[in-house]
């Protein structure tokens, strides 16, 4: 059993928003389960590691023994999401939406307990809508509010089209937490619009407004932009476990402890004891990452697998043969890509492409560990790897 304050300690751990915190606290002092809610639009077949950071928040509030409802968006995900977006989303079709949420169910279960889990498809309550509820669901907010949100102003401004569907995505996903009668609801910063329309909407349909909670949307293995698979930096949860693991080895040490932050399940305070070695007592902050990557390889492959991943990772690299103090630089793509033997001249592990060409037909050229068996290889800006040429040239490289 938690106390208020162990409670909500963890409901804050990681978060930008809590709104409004006041509301949260009379809420969980009532002592009843709270329904807490957020929803995917399944818009790619695949979840990835950025994906997972609210549905670890999810599962957080599992732990505090509340009713948590995850939201599939099939109606949804055949609008677009406009949100961050300074063109037009095209909207999937019914197919491949239901295949990708077919996926989506297999895969969040690595994380959330299904004995617990609440899966809901917005489709059973819009399909049931006739076009006169929605006339009436679009006469509870204004142009004017809907101008207010940030992508929405700049297109406006700039003359660049928005199209009617896109004001209406914002009251869908709103009215998804009247359906739902959600106490709090998660999503991601780039959804903090989204989710006070739905608190809004609530208190039009008589119910007591939603608290919003936002989480920060999660770097990539570049650190510096979101973790995206269409710019190649991500980690996905149905990743190889070798392969996983040896791209969170590639990550920086400073984009570690943000892992660990939003990643792990690892208490606060192991992690700031952590910290503290690395900080004053010199651990080596490659051996704290070996834990991080042990963990998230283990969550959604089994102990075992994580084990095995961290042994064969020891061994691709001669036990111990990345340096403590690793290299690390940045190289520009060209139209966002980059051949690898232009990326080994660039970065000093090859005087030429001509031999940066020859060491890889060699079989002397390894990406996190793996050897490279094609001069063919490109890579996309955005991915972030360790490169190792022969055994003393080794460096991170991330493609600008």
């Amino acid at each position: 059993m938690h106390s208020l304050e162990e409670s909500l300690e963890l409901i804050k751990r990681g978060a930008v928003d809590l709104l409004l915190e006041e509301e949260l606290v009379d809420r969980l002092k009532s002592g009843r389960p709270l329904r807490i809610k957020t929803g995917f639009d399944p818009t790619a077949p695949d979840l990835h590691l950025g994906h997972t950071v609210l549905i670890n928040k999810m599962r957080q509030f599992q732990e505090l023994g509340h009713h948590v409802m995850f939201l599939i968006g099939d109606f949804t995900g055949m609008i677009g999401d406009p949100t961050g977006k300074n063109i037009t989303r095209l909207p999937l079709n019914r197919d491949q939406i239901l295949d990708n949420a077919k996926t989506y169910q297999e895969q969040i279960f690595k994380i959330l307990d299904p004995d617990k889990t609440e899966v809901l498809f917005n489709s059973s309550w819009f399909n049931q809508m006739a076009p006169a509820d929605f006339i009436h669901l679009a006469a509870k907010h204004t142009v004017a509010r809907m101008l207010e949100r940030d992508d929405f102003g700049k297109r406006y401004a700039s003359g660049q089209p928005i199209a009617i569907h896109e004001f209406l995505y914002p009251l869908v996903q709103g009215y998804d937490s009247v359906a739902m009668r959600a106490d709090a609801e998660l999503g991601g910063t780039d959804q903090k619009f989204n989710l006070l329309v739905g608190r809004e909407l609530q208190k039009h349909y008589g119910q007591p407004p939603q608290i919003v909670l936002t989480m920060p949307i999660l770097e990539g293995l570049d650190g510096v932009q979101k973790m995206s698979k269409s710019l190649g930096n991500y980690v996905g949860i149905r990743d190889e476990p070798n392969e996983m693991f040896g791209k969170l080895m590639s990550i920086s040490d400073e984009l570690m402890w943000r892992y660990f932050d939003l990643l792990s399940f690892r208490s606060a305070g192991e992690i700031a004891g952590w910290q503290r070695q690395v900080a004053d007592e010199g651990l080596n902050p490659r051996d704290i990452k070996f834990k991080l990557a042990e963990e998230l390889v283990a969550r959604f492959h089994g102990v075992d697998a994580g084990r095995k991943a961290l042994a064969a990772f020891i061994e691709r690299f001669q036990k111990g043969a990345l340096p403590e103090n690793l290299l690390e630089m940045q190289v520009q793509s060209r139209d966002g890509r980059l051949p690898i033997a232009n990326l080994l001249k660039e970065a000093g592990l090859a005087d030429s492409t001509s031999e940066a060409v020859r060491l890889i037909q060699q079989g002397a050229v390894r990406i996190d560990g793996e050897r490279v068996g094609s001069r063919d290889i490109e890579l996309m800006a955005g991915s972030c790897h360790v490169y190792q040429v022969g055994k003393r040239r080794i460096a991170r490289v991330l493609v600008r």
